[in-house]
């Protein structure tokens, strides 16, 4: 079994929202969002050599891993955006399900995240965008 195949089990035999593995090491969360992914960035964790299965990837999420330099993704259900923002940067990538965006928790409209990524196409300009939104949210 290699890496994402790996990943993307544990991911679904479990609770967790993002499983991350290499040959040395396994990473999971059970946080929601980009969370995890912004907390492995703060750390100064870097992915490359690791394949990653995530519930949920829009385009907040994935240039998270771009910057993260994860080698391959697999998301139950991606953005099309998203898709294209990991092929931009050849980041092989397979899916459960591909929507238009991805919606936010309450099914009242899109993603927050999504939202404040609209229109970015580089991934360190998105970082301060989702940095921003998410105090934003804090203060509401």
């Amino acid at each position: 079994m290699n890496n994402l195949e790996k990943a993307k089990g544990m991911l679904e035999s479990s609770d967790y929202t993002c499983v991350i593995c290499s040959n040395e090491e396994t990473l999971t969360s059970q946080k929601r969002g980009v969370a995890p992914l912004l907390e492995f960035f703060d750390g100064g964790k870097y992915l490359n050599g690791y394949s990653a299965a995530d519930k949920v990837v829009g385009n907040g999420a994935a240039f998270l891993y771009v910057l993260l330099e994860v080698d391959e993704l697999y998301a139950d259900v991606i953005s099309k955006s998203a898709f294209e923002t990991l092929m931009k940067y050849n980041i092989p990538v397979t899916y459960g399900i591909m929507t238009e965006a991805i919606r936010n928790r309450d099914n009242t409209g899109f993603c927050p995240i999504e939202t404040a990524v609209a229109g970015i196409t580089s991934p360190e300009t998105a970082l301060t965008a989702i940095r921003n939104r998410l105090k934003e949210m804090k203060k509401s």
